[in-house]
């Protein structure tokens, strides 16, 4: 079989991503090698991802060289993939997912968020996070913190804020465990859509007995039924970067349960439902949440955010 041509960003945490798949397709006795490739959302730091436009930030670039064939699969983290992929692409596998916790990480020890009286920075690049911090823990202030985990832990330690709120798996898998000071509650800090697995993109012209193998060896089942419970509801939802939307999908035995909702820009709203269902309907239990979302306010506050993104 063919060398298959991981495409991958450049930095430490996307380099992890992409070395675990291709240790995922050795064990399964395909050779790998990586290709590195810079993309919109690495290359401008100084705008917010909102403001860049939410669709492909991440992307677009690993997309282009998949079309031309320099690569035969994108690595991405599943929580930076669009809901609905461009024409000529899809996702084959989904990796077994991490514990999907928000996290707040930081070098000082001393870190109280539920205390009112103690003034708080955190930094983070995420609306969702900030709509929830709105929502549950006013007194806290937010700064705008973009780039690679080293870089935010660097402007963090530099005093642009005390600390960081940031997901679990990207600080684990990067090995700042003992920077973690608190593991947030998945009841307030629901996290985002894919949150904690690594997605694999190919084309769809990709050679079917190709695709099958890389499919044997890469994905995760349990998984993959839970992120596509995640993803219909964010498709209904079109909630790219800079919408704080929020979906998680559990499964035990062959019973799915998928909780999600949406938040407003100011956290003065928060709406959040769940169903439940067999496993291989994950796909209609998601259309059936964003429907219950928007059917309790969901879709007013969307509309909302839109026309303050938009001004």
């Amino acid at each position: 079989m063919q060398n298959i041509k991981i495409g991958t960003r450049g930095s430490k945490l996307a380099l992890w991503q992409a070395y675990h798949v291709a240790d995922l397709l050795k064990s399964n006795g395909i050779n790998s090698e990586i290709v590195i490739i810079d993309t919109k959302g690495d290359k401008i730091l100084d705008v917010s991802i909102a403001k860049i436009g939410s669709k492909g930030v991440f992307t677009e670039e690993l997309e282009d060289q998949l079309a031309s064939g320099q690569i035969d699969i994108a690595v991405h983290s599943a929580k930076d993939m669009q809901s609905s992929l461009p024409d000529g692409f899809e996702i084959i596998a989904f990796t077994e997912r991490e514990k999907v916790n928000d996290i707040i990480l930081s070098h000082h020890t001393d870190i109280d968020y539920k205390n009112p009286k103690k003034p708080l920075i955190l930094g983070t690049s995420s609306t969702r996070r900030v709509a929830t911090l709105k929502h549950y823990y006013p007194h806290i202030q937010t700064v705008e913190v973009r780039g690679n985990l080293q870089t935010r832990i660097a402007k963090m330690e530099s005093g642009v804020c005390d600390a960081l709120l940031l997901a679990y798996a990207g600080a684990h898998r990067m090995g700042y465990d003992d920077l973690i000071r608190h593991e947030l509650s998945l009841d307030e800090f629901t996290p985002a859509v894919g949150q904690g697995s690594v997605a694999i993109e190919a084309a769809t012209v990709m050679n079917p007995e190709i695709k099958s193998k890389i499919i044997a060896a890469t994905n995760h089942q349990e998984t993959n039924f839970r992120l596509q419970a995640e993803r219909a509801y964010l498709r209904v939802l079109e909630g790219g970067c800079s919408i704080p939307v929020f979906a998680l999908a559990d499964i035990q035995k062959n019973t799915l349960t998928l909780k999600g909702g949406i938040v407003s820009l100011d956290g003065s709203k928060r709406i959040i439902h769940q169903l439940s269902g067999e496993a291989k309907n994950a796909e209609q239990l998601g259309k059936s949440l964003a429907e219950k979302v928007f059917q309790s306010g969901g879709l007013e506050i969307l509309n909302d955010i839109k026309s303050t993104l938009n001004k």
